[in-house]
């Protein structure tokens, strides 16, 4: 067993690293730095392995246990990004993540914007839940989940948080997927305080695949999720809950990641994301009137998109793809949500 774990840990990270030689960002262009220049390990260590150039490192999920990373500093606002490869095969149980959060410091009303990437049994596709918390707000999670229109197991696909103080946007290989814009109504349930930057691969058996119905099998570990693109641009603060929030410094760096392009909604961005949502996304907050009765200030629910959503948030007709696409393909051909 120890002989196999060492040969597939070997593989990933000598495949991630020449990934990293042939890999250029697009429609998002930011500077990515190595590994030592943002990040430290954080828990796991024997099951973090770094390639030489330090630009790719890759989690391990086995018997003894998961691992992960953060970043060294904490920031307020800023853009946050990574292109990851998920585990393949058999992965139910196993989840993936990749988001901000000041929870270390600030337990009882910490912030927090995740990717969630939820693994599956054989044969079903690995889904994408993103999820946004403020100043403790865990019972209004505001999730909404996606099947991802690729497989995530067979090449490096970008995933991009951005974080500024008039909203939130996720995105997939540069493809907004989904835009909360602060409104006064939502008060401390938006993000406010500064947060690290993490990424995790761990054993949630308890509730990942099917509620529960399906464990992680660690016949088909070591389970390896690789990180590489790491992008880290924002203002970085010491205490979360210090003084120098109001800091020059930080209003101007802000301003100017407003002013970008990363910041600007298009049409074209705006498009995209409509499609995305269209095509891919099969859970919704907005939409879940048994969990939530009262609406959320920010939903802006669409008639035509609601009949779409059972009262339980879950579409009504999941996605089951010919082939596999990427963000902003034509729909698939459409499928019963039990079979998801």
């Amino acid at each position: 067993m120890a002989g196999r774990r060492l040969l597939v840990a070997t593989a990933v990270v000598a495949a991630a690293a020449a990934v990293v030689a042939a890999a250029a960002l697009e429609a998002i262009n930011v500077t990515t730095v190595a590994f030592e220049e943002g990040y430290t390990p954080l828990f796991g260590f024997d099951n973090i392995l770094r390639s030489a150039d330090d630009r790719t490192v890759s989690l391990l999920l086995d018997r003894s246990t998961g691992s992960g990373f953060m970043s060294s500093s904490m920031y307020q606002h800023g853009f946050f990004s990574a292109s990851i490869k998920l585990p393949s095969d058999y992965t139910a149980g196993v989840v993936v993540a990749f988001y901000t959060s000041n929870g270390d410091v600030i337990e009882k009303r910490h912030d927090e914007l995740d990717f969630e990437f939820l693994g599956n049994i054989r044969g079903k596709p690995w889904r994408v839940q993103t999820n946004v918390y403020g100043n403790g707000s865990v019972s209004r999670g505001r999730e909404e989940r996606y099947l991802l229109p690729f497989d995530p197991t067979t090449e490096f696909h970008r995933y991009s948080i951005l974080w500024t103080r008039a909203a939130i946007v996720f995105f997939v290989d540069d493809v907004p997927i989904r835009e909360v814009r602060r409104t006064p109504a939502m008060t401390g349930d938006f993000p406010s305080k500064p947060m690290s930057i993490y990424a995790t691969v761990w054993d949630a058996s308890t509730w990942a695949t099917s509620g529960g119905r399906y464990r992680v099998n660690y016949r088909y570990g070591p389970f390896v999720a690789s990180f590489t693109d790491l992008a880290l641009l924002g203002c970085r603060v010491g205490d979360p809950i210090g003084q120098m929030l109001s800091s020059a410094a930080c209003a101007a760096a802000e301003d100017a990641l407003l002013a970008s392009d990363l910041a600007v909604m298009t049409l074209e961005k705006q498009q995209a994301m409509r499609r995305f949502r269209e095509q891919n996304m099969v859970y919704s907050y907005c939409y879940d009137t048994l969990r939530y009765p009262a609406p959320f200030p920010e939903c802006d629910v669409v008639e035509s998109e609601r009949r779409r959503f059972k009262g339980s948030g879950h579409l009504r007709l999941a996605f089951r793809r010919r082939r596999r696409t990427r963000p902003g393909s034509r729909p698939a051909r459409p499928t019963r949500a039990a079979d998801m």
